[in-house]
């Protein structure tokens, strides 16, 4: 195996999931960490404030990328172009590891964004195989595959979680990223033996290990990465380091995040107990297993077993079970097929959790992008808006912070909100506010390269605007309305909502501004932005205010860093 496949050893340590309520502490401090797990998707677009972060950060600690957008058992719906953009990510980054799920989440070009569970049996290994295969061979180096929680079980299965993901790494020589959380879960959920899971798996094929906290129901346990690690799961821990030794290992914390404290706290524990393994590890260190083999050779073995094991009728049932389990997610009128896959008398109730996690990613995805609206309409019919454009306009991209996008034009034929007209608008003003969060990073023109330009030039010269600049006008007072949500922005809320009003996206470093502007101002920057000249621009200030003032708008855009380059 090629060093750049290898499963990776002890020396990372333990490490913690960067999240977002800690990225100062950690630009600031750098506070102890053997290394950062990301979510892959929070930094496809290798812009705005989070890769900056990550940028900064990726040259003291060594970095994972976890992704949970490919859904690489989405029998149908499995998208290139995302994976092209993990390759590309991948390259920018260069990770010390690479992680993806044992799950799938699509059907066509409808994105599900959860870790669904997929069937254990013959045509879902086949599927599996040539996907990993895939991955790898356009990554150019070796990934970990994760096992999931889950909520059900499928009559299809043919063979244990275990079993699955050995044949998986023998097939593909991916690695195995064990998450101990998630085999307590299926114990609990299925009726499991978690340690016997452990026992099952060859040492050398598992590359990485996952402590997280999770949540007891009387209908089942919950996977929600929102607690402490329980007692039980620390003993399979203990079982883990014995079985593969001292791996690298992770402690998640997803939801309800704490402060940083907490979090090392529980890395802290995780490493007493990682410590005591690699002291013993100092004995013959145990190698990756034949079966691990360089993902070029893994590729080809492959795709030879997916030829001699292809099964048409196998491939079928595997896309028409998903097919039922996304159409019973978005209606429970169709439950019923969905619903005869799974084992057990409480799989009904079960996969109500699946389509309550719909629920709740759609609200909260919009509420990230709509702080505003979800103010003005409340908690409760914020939710059941959120329900109406998911189902209308299901998500089409694994990558969540896309989710949205058409929520403005929803709004706008919505007849549930039509005592709110200007609600389609402040919609288009918070989603220009969202994207300009990742737009791409530049340095605003300065006062001095303004002056530098020979007075001969100046009405001719193009200002190009800020690429996380987005232009807002409205018949309506949206932007002092949005001003007024703001907390200490002493605006007050407008005595009337019929005013027009025009406003100004901006960033001038790291976090985004609403800029209110006056008519004229406004209407020079469209003139800028469609690329004319300054003084077409002016031309387009004055017809609207022949008392333009043209050095306080310049002085307002150049504090805002609205222009970021002149071409004369």
């Amino acid at each position: 195996m090629s060093s750049s496949s290898r499963l990776p050893q002890s020396g990372l340590g333990v490490g913690v999931g960067l999240r977002a309520p800690h990225y100062r502490r950690f630009v600031e401090q750098r506070p102890r960490a053997a290394w950062l797990e990301v979510h892959t998707e929070n930094y496809l677009d290798q812009a705005g404030w989070d890769w900056h972060v990550l940028q900064q950060l990726r040259r003291d600690y060594p970095i994972s990328l976890h992704g949970v957008g490919l859904g690489l058992g989405s029998a149908r719906g499995f998208s290139e172009q995302h994976l092209e953009r993990v390759r590309a990510l991948v390259r920018s980054v260069e990770p010390a590891l690479v992680s993806e799920h044992l799950c799938w989440g699509a059907v066509g070009d409808r994105q599900l964004n959860d870790l669904l569970p997929i069937s254990l049996d013959g045509a879902a290994l086949d599927l599996l195989s040539a996907r990993v295969g895939r991955v790898q061979e356009v990554l150019g180096r070796q990934i970990l595959l994760e096992n999931v929680s889950s909520y059900v079980r499928f009559q299809a299965d043919a063979m244990s979680e275990t079993e699955f993901m050995a044949a998986l790494a023998a097939r593909t020589g991916c690695g195995l990223l064990l998450d101990i959380n998630n085999l307590y879960v299926n114990q609990r959920n299925h009726g499991e033996d978690a340690l016997a899971a452990i026992a099952a798996i060859r040492p050398g094929t598992v590359g990485e290990l996952h402590l997280a906290g999770h949540l007891e129901t009387p209908l089942a346990v919950i996977d929600h990465h929102g607690d402490a690690v329980a007692e039980p799961v620390w003993r399979l821990y203990e079982a883990a380091l014995q079985r593969f030794g001292p791996l690298p290992t992770l402690i998640e914390w997803d939801t309800d995040i704490p402060p940083l404290e907490v979090l090392l706290g529980e890395a802290g524990k995780a490493d007493v107990l990682h410590a005591r393994h690699v002291a013993r590890a100092a004995a013959p260190r145990v190698t990756s297993a034949p079966s691990a083999v360089a993902p070029s050779a893994a590729i080809a073995g492959g795709a030879a077993e997916l030829g001699r094991g292809a099964d048409e009728a196998g491939a079928a049932a595997l896309a028409a079970g998903q097919q039922l389990f996304a159409d019973a997610l978005f209606d429970a009128g169709r439950a019923a097929p969905a619903l005869a896959q799974f084992k057990g008398a409480t799989a009904a109730r079960r996969f109500d959790l699946y389509r309550g996690n719909q629920s709740a990613t759609w609200a909260k995805t919009l509420a990230n992008a709509y702080p505003v609206v979800l103010a003005l309409v409340g908690e409760d019919f914020f939710g059941g808006l959120a329900q109406a454009f998911g189902r209308a306009h299901p998500s089409d991209s694994a990558d969540l912070n896309h989710f949205g996008a058409r929520f403005a034009a929803f709004l706008q034929d919505f007849p549930h909100v039509a005592d709110y007209p200007y609600l389609p608008d402040m919609a288009r003003l918070e989603w220009a506010l969202h994207r300009a969060h990742y737009a791409p990073w530049a340095d605003g023109v300065t006062a001095q390269q303004i002056a530098a330009l020979p007075p001969d030039q100046i009405e001719t010269a193009r200002l190009r605007l800020h690429p996380a600049c987005r232009l807002l006008a409205s018949e309506w007072a949206v932007i002092p309305l949005w001003q007024a949500h703001q907390p200490d922005s002493g605006v007050a809320f407008p005595a009337q909502m019929a005013a027009p009003s025009h406003g100004l996206v901006a960033r001038p470093r790291w976090k985004t501004e609403l800029v209110a502007l006056a008519h004229a101002g406004h209407a020079a920057l469209s003139v800028l932005e469609r690329g004319e000249n300054f003084g077409a621009a002016l031309d387009a200030a004055f017809d609207i205010d022949e008392d333009f003032d043209v050095a306080g708008n310049l002085q307002l855009w150049l504090g805002h860093a609205v222009i970021a380059g002149i071409e004369a």
